[in-house]
């Protein structure tokens, strides 16, 4: 069935605005700007007429798409769709011994290692397993036009599954707080039209 999907990342938390590494061990809660950021989209948004909303299993998308749930809308919860978890980085400052390890995996990546992590972390290959099979459930659904609200790394993911990309290509998107990515599902395939857009916090 022929499908709209708007994607979106969360609003901004204050992990977010310190620099501290949430990943998928931490749930933290939208800040202030964060919910000017959610309020701003579905101001812009809240006449598309969602049939479906889906976030993930932590509490800052949740949060971030609150003003359409309060409009009655379906709402279901996928943990497919968590922020990758980063491990014992979790939690912590973004330091330059980090950074060194993050660059180091992400050369593995480039080279066709998608089994590389960081310690007690996840790899782009789990990664891109459990959006292939959100997005085979997401398929299956009826509703024609949906709101998906998700994370960072999860969105880079999402895209390179989306058109077929190599994995090592996640490092060419960027994604802000509530950046839109709007994509057409039909025919059987993904068409990504817009990517990370912004117009509602202009």
């Amino acid at each position: 069935m022929d499908k709209t999907i708007y994607f979106i990342r969360h609003g901004e938390t204050d992990f977010n605005q310190k620099g501290i590494i949430q990943g998928s061990g931490v749930d933290s809660d939208l800040n202030e700007k964060g919910r000017e950021q959610a309020q701003a989209f579905f101001d812009h948004y809240k006449n598309e007429d969602f049939d479906l909303l889906i976030c993930s299993a932590l509490k800052r998308s949740y949060q971030t798409i609150a003003p359409f749930i309060e409009l009655g809308i379906p709402l279901k919860r996928f943990a497919e769709i968590n922020e990758m978890s980063w491990g014992i980085f979790e939690g912590k400052p973004n330091s330059p011994e980090m950074k060194t390890v993050y660059a180091e995996m992400i050369s593995q990546w480039d080279t066709g290692n998608f089994d590389a992590r960081i310690e007690s972390g996840e790899s782009a290959r789990e990664l891109s397993d459990r959006l292939i099979a959100f997005l085979e459930i997401l398929k299956k659904m009826p509703e024609k036009k949906i709101l998906v609200c998700t994370h960072g790394r999860t969105l880079r993911c999402m895209m390179t599954v989306l058109k077929g990309q190599h994995l090592r290509e996640m490092e060419n998107y960027r994604h802000s707080n509530t950046g839109l990515f709007l994509t057409k599902y039909q025919n059987g395939k993904f068409q990504v039209i817009t990517e990370n857009d912004k117009t509602h916090l202009s």
